[in-house]
């Protein structure tokens, strides 16, 4: 039986990805916090944290960009402050419902 040639190439030539990772964020005024693999829907996990939204789209689009990502996530987080300030803003916003 021939070897099997479909082995994702971290299995033929492992590499720790962290360093990369902490390059890259770092690169535009960031830091890595953790990085995990996991089973599941999402192969791997990092907490970064950026100066600014723009900064880690900036990020992700040049990794994205290198083609060896099938798909790539982000998830914004914010702090209890932000989000305090956040509903003491939506107070002042009269919603309208469509059609209403």
């Amino acid at each position: 039986m021939p070897p099997n040639t479909n082995k994702a190439p971290t299995i033929e030539n492992p590499e720790d990805r962290r360093e990369a990772a902490r390059t890259y964020i770092e690169s535009v005024g960031g830091k890595l916090h953790g990085f995990w693999y996991a089973f599941g829907e999402h192969d791997g996990w990092n907490l970064w944290e950026a100066p600014d939204n723009v900064s880690m789209a900036a990020v992700a689009l040049a990794i994205g960009a290198g083609g060896a990502l099938s798909s790539i996530e982000t998830t914004v987080l914010l702090s209890v402050e932000d989000t305090m300030e956040a509903l003491k803003k939506a107070k002042s916003i009269r919603y309208r419902p469509p059609a209403a």
